[in-house]
């Protein structure tokens, strides 16, 4: 069990070391490199403090997996990015007021997700996984790749998704199922919500399914071959695109309220993660209520049998309405194998599967296997 343990040490100063340096780029450039919207999640204080304890760990960790003489090279990466890091001020970088930019990256937004998310997932992966699977598996830096990209364009993702649906919302009237709506209190328009963008999003994860042009770009999804936390990261930028218009379109056009949205939007980023992740609890009756962890799994199945179900991301009863729910009774039975039915259709890396769906070329020699 040692040998383990030390190499968690190493690949955590690493992570935690180019954290560090990304946190500190963002204290020097923030009118570039940190999301207005998400700026207001948090405050300056709490992103010194959570810098200095990553430059702390990086280099804590780090000197620990030298000493003990593994992965001494991975160990050095976090060693001397924390130490970069320090070199070109650390917690100690000053700023002006931050200034209104018409565009600006979301790096705050991934260093402090992944940061968060790994603190979170990894432990409990580790200790409740339904298998025994590290969090360096085969195609897990093309899961980063992709959760850098949706997390630092999130301003673009939101401008394209609001200039999508806000002419389209604009000219749809429902007067009455609007005032209806807004009569609500917040936390049953919540669950109204929650239903109807399930809905919408159920229907169109379907036409990903059947439809061969939009499949192109959903198989990316689905070219995962091992299930975690990170996994429901790899979508395509388009797919990204489509779904939150589609499903934000009909939460507008309803009348929900800002905050109804809000915390809708919340539930989508923890829910989307869940559903992925390598938990291996027993749920019971809430697996019939929520879309859990081995529901979600069951999609992914690379099982011909459940290429058509299971489509829901919050609940499954919108699945038992679209005649699409199957899942085993027997909550020990999980899938044996994941991804696409034809693994050479989807290519290895980000980049080429970013331009996979508007190749004519169908097969790839080097495929996600």
């Amino acid at each position: 069990m040692a040998r383990p343990r030390r190499s968690f040490f190493a690949y955590a100063s690493a992570l935690l070391g180019l954290l560090s340096l990304l946190g500190v780029a963002c204290f020097h450039f923030p009118d570039l490199l940190t999301s207005r919207e998400f700026r207001a999640v948090y405050n300056e204080q709490f992103a010194r403090h959570l810098l200095l304890v990553g430059l702390a760990a990086a280099f804590i960790l780090g000197t620990l997996a030298m000493v003990r003489d593994r992965n001494k090279r991975i160990a050095l990466v976090g060693v001397c990015s924390a130490t970069l890091a320090v070199l070109l001020g650390g917690t100690n970088v000053q700023f002006d007021a931050i200034g209104q930019t018409p565009y600006s990256l979301g790096l705050d937004w991934f260093v402090l997700s992944l940061f968060f998310s790994a603190l979170v997932f990894v432990p409990l992966e580790r200790y409740l996984g339904k298998r025994a699977l590290s969090p360096l598996r085969p195609g897990w830096r093309t899961d980063v790749a992709y959760f850098f990209m949706s997390h630092v364009l999130v301003q673009f993702i939101l401008i394209l998704v609001t200039a999508s649906t806000s002419t389209v919302a604009g000219l749809a009237a429902f007067p009455t199922l609007k005032q209806l709506i807004q009569s609500m209190p917040v936390w049953l328009q919540f669950l109204a919500a929650v239903f109807v963008a399930d809905m919408a999003q159920a229907l169109l994860h379907r036409a990903y399914h059947n439809v061969p042009w939009l499949w192109r770009f959903h198989a990316v999804h689905h070219s995962s071959r091992h299930m975690d936390w990170l996994a429901g990261s790899r979508i395509h930028f388009v797919e990204i695109v489509l779904t939150r218009s589609c499903v934000l379109l009909p939460l507008l056009v309803l009348g929900f309220s800002t905050p109804a949205v809000n915390a809708y939007v919340i539930l989508v980023g923890l829910q989307a993660v869940l559903a992925h992740a390598n938990l291996g609890m027993r749920f019971g009756w809430l697996e019939y209520l929520l879309v859990l962890p081995r529901y979600h799994h069951w999609h992914h199945a690379r099982q011909q049998d459940y290429v058509d179900v299971n489509y829901a991301i919050h609940l499954p009863l919108v699945d038992m309405l679209m005649g699409t729910f199957k899942l085993p009774r027997d909550q020990a039975h999980w899938p044996q194998e994941y991804g696409v039915m034809k693994l050479e259709t989807v290519p290895k890396g980000i980049l080429r599967q970013h331009v996979m769906p508007f190749r004519a070329r169908k097969t790839f020699d080097e495929f996600v296997d």
